[in-house]
């Protein structure tokens, strides 16, 4: 069974930073590509950035360009996602999934809160 389980996530002020880590177990962690995704308040959940396999290729959408890095650790099992430069309309639950874009299965997600 998939688990992916997300931590690191709660409220910090514009401009600050946080460091969200995935653990995931139930598959071959270093066989699959890896996302996190993000869902606003009222809005649908939004691809935020991907991994390949091997850690070395990365993708990010366009809203955190140049303020997310996206990086994993096949040996521990886990996905990161630093985020700095923090901005209000980063405020979400944030999931990792296993694939790309959406995702096929997801984590139960970590808020992330971005406020003065």
């Amino acid at each position: 069974e998939v688990q992916l389980v997300e931590s690191g996530g709660g409220l910090v002020q514009p401009g600050g930073s946080l460091r969200l880590s995935c653990a995931a177990s139930g598959f071959t962690f270093s066989a699959y590509v890896m996302s996190w995704v993000r869902q606003a308040p009222g809005k649908s959940l939004e691809w935020v950035s991907s991994v390949n396999r091997g850690g070395t290729i990365k993708y990010y959408a366009d809203s955190v360009k140049g303020r997310f890095t996206i990086s994993r650790d096949n040996a521990k099992n886990t996905v990161y996602l630093q985020m700095n430069s923090l901005k209000s309309e980063d405020t979400a639950l944030y999931y990792c999934a296993t694939g790309d874009g959406l995702g096929t299965d997801r984590g139960q997600g970590t808020q992330v809160t971005v406020s003065s």
